[in-house]
């Protein structure tokens, strides 16, 4: 008996969701897109909130910054579940690389002296930073209008807990595998004066209403600390004879390198939304202007700590980050025909 093997394509009946092919045309969707984009609830809502029963449970009003259709933001590196852990699954096996090599040429027990404290006193308690940088970003996740918005908030709240577990593994590998340098760094968290600005500012964005708000303070606050300790402290290391400092760095620069990416895309979206982008503009330079000198006097306060410790020349490098920082706002909520 013979057999006679055939292929046989069947035609798709829809290329993708009706929805989808509504917004963007009858063309196949990418996952991204049938995983993230119009999966909002917007009605049959079973009550309100009881501790503010003017808003609906999901509310495009629980901002001042708003979308007319919170779908036209999608994330610029396309995460959905997959690709998204994938991506940081690559980070951390990078970052466990480069903690082997440290361990291997005792790099981190050879760092100089004052490069040593500054990572030990003022890098490794940036863990409580990132922690509650993670719950910013969650307050972010949770009251968002648009599931394209909300998705980047979620992964950026798991990004600040896993920033959180890479100082504190750059801590219990200064440490020789114990915890002290991580029970010292909530010490100096709590206690250190050159850490209190910082820790004042974010518990002040942990408390803001306004989840956009909120998440812009971060921003703004991040530009500036990453700025400092990851980009600026990173070449001094490298001419002070510190490469292992450098070389922690690199990771978390090149986190928030990703992470700006998403950020000034829906910065971007809210200035040119035809309907709130004037209102929008206006809330953004507020918050800007709120945040901005009290970020610029946080960071300030850790620069000096870090010059007093390696003098390198941290405070001219805090001020230039803030300029940079202030003139992208100033560009981005201009009028239109400033532009």
């Amino acid at each position: 008996m013979q057999y006679e093997l055939r292929t046989l394509v069947i035609e798709p009946r829809r290329k993708t969701f009706t929805n989808l092919a509504e917004r963007y045309g009858d063309r196949p969707a990418s996952r991204y897109e049938e995983g993230s984009v119009e999966i909002q609830a917007t009605e049959n809502f079973h009550y309100r909130p009881l501790w503010d029963p003017q808003h609906e449970l999901f509310d495009p009003r629980w901002s001042e910054l708003r979308l007319t259709d919170p779908d036209s933001f999608t994330d610029p590196r396309q995460y959905y579940y997959a690709p998204y852990v994938t991506a940081r699954a690559h980070l951390h096996e990078a970052f466990a690389a480069t903690l082997d090599y440290l361990d291997k040429r005792g790099l981190l027990a050879r760092l100089p002296g004052p490069w040593a404290a500054l990572l030990g006193g003022l890098v490794i308690p940036l863990r409580h930073y990132e922690s509650g940088a993670q719950m910013i970003s969650t307050y972010g996740c949770r009251f968002a209008y648009g599931s394209t918005v909300e998705q980047c908030c979620s992964y950026a709240a798991f990004d600040r807990v896993g920033n959180a577990q890479l100082l504190s593994r750059v801590g219990l590998a200064l440490g020789d595998g114990s915890d002290a340098l991580l029970a010292e760094a909530k010490a100096a968290w709590t206690g250190a004066a050159a850490l209190q600005p910082l820790r004042r500012l974010t518990e002040e964005l942990l408390v803001e209403k306004d989840w956009a708000v909120a998440l812009t303070g971060l921003d703004l606050t991040d530009q500036l600390l990453y700025a400092l300790a990851y980009r600026h402290l990173d070449e001094a290391a490298l001419l002070g004879g510190a490469g292992g400092y450098s070389l922690i760095a690199q990771h978390l620069a090149s986190w928030f390198a990703d992470q700006r990416r998403w950020i000034d895309a829906l910065q971007a979206a809210w200035a040119a939304d035809p309907q709130y982008g004037a209102a929008n503009a206006a809330a953004l330079a507020a918050a800007a202007e709120q945040v901005m000198p009290r970020a610029q006097v946080a960071v300030g306060a850790l620069a000096a700590a870090a010059d007093e410790l390696v003098g390198a020349d941290c405070g001219p490098a805090v001020a230039a980050a803030a300029q940079a920082a202030r003139s992208t706002i100033t560009a981005l909520t201009a009028p239109k025909e400033a532009r």
